[in-house]
């Protein structure tokens, strides 16, 4: 049984972590092929949008590996397949403008919590829960959970929960922010999906564009935001798609948009 199961549905690239009878949890076996999945979706042009989740009700995925950890561990620093690994990883900061969505069912603890915030929009089933323990295991986050989780709820808020290592609901998600969307567990892929679909519809590379300017801007001033948002702008005019979008809406026709 492979650790992760991908699908094509259109220009749609599903990720499912496969590993349920241990919640998901990041195994370097599982760490690799992600990493093998990652690049697939940014090398493959006919691939406009992705979706990453969980097999099972359980989890989205429970972290790294707390047991092939373990007996990595016997002696010496604290290692993990995390900080180990050298595929590219999302978590990792890995260069990807193509939009990226988390659908979140059950727990995303640790690593897990780390991956969906790595993703640019995040859906959680009603039974999903989220946390960073870290801390309570001696260790703190190591792929992005200290970097990501500020930027996304606000300071105050990450700090309370990097270091008590509570979790909390998706509703709780949901009011700070760290969730855009909850829905029914039965209901969680038809709602990335039609997220998926939405985005997938519009000029990939406008998309890309928009994603890379917002990213760039969040690390600078607001007049060098500006700046790369011209930048972008400027190269976007020039592409095929951007002489296709007015000349549908001239001709009341949807737009055929080929990523050129």
């Amino acid at each position: 049984m492979a650790v992760l199961e991908t699908q094509v549905d259109g220009h749609i690239f599903i990720m499912t972590l496969n590993r349920p009878e241990s919640m998901n949890a990041f195994s370097s076996e599982l760490i690799a092929a992600v990493g093998e999945a990652w690049k697939r979706f940014r090398e493959d042009g006919e691939l406009r949008v992705a979706i990453i989740t969980g097999a099972g009700e359980r989890a989205f995925s429970a972290g790294a590996d707390l047991k092939e950890m373990a007996q990595r561990n016997t002696s010496g620093p604290q290692r993990s397949t995390f900080w180990d690994m050298p595929e590219p990883q999302l978590y990792r900061g890995m260069e990807l403008w193509k939009p990226v969505i988390a659908a979140v069912n059950g727990f995303a603890l640790g690593g897990g919590l780390e991956t969906a915030m790595a993703c640019d929009i995040r859906i959680a089933s009603e039974n999903a829960s989220f946390g960073l323990p870290e801390v309570s295991r001696g260790i703190i986050p190591g792929a992005g959970g200290t970097q990501r989780l500020p930027r996304l709820v606000g300071f105050g808020i990450a700090l309370e929960l990097l270091m008590t290592g509570r979790r909390i609901d998706a509703q709780e998600a949901y009011r700070i922010g760290l969730v855009n969307h909850v829905v029914p567990l039965d209901q969680l892929m038809d709602k990335a999906l039609e997220i998926a679909r939405e985005i997938g519809a519009n000029a990939p590379l406008a998309v890309q564009a928009a994603k890379e300017a917002a990213y760039r801007g969040m690390n600078t001033t607001l007049q060098e935001g500006l700046r790369i948002e011209n930048f972008e702008s400027q190269a976007i005019r020039y592409t095929d798609d951007a002489k296709e979008g007015p000349r549908a809406f001239a001709e009341k026709r949807e737009a055929n948009y080929q990523g050129r």
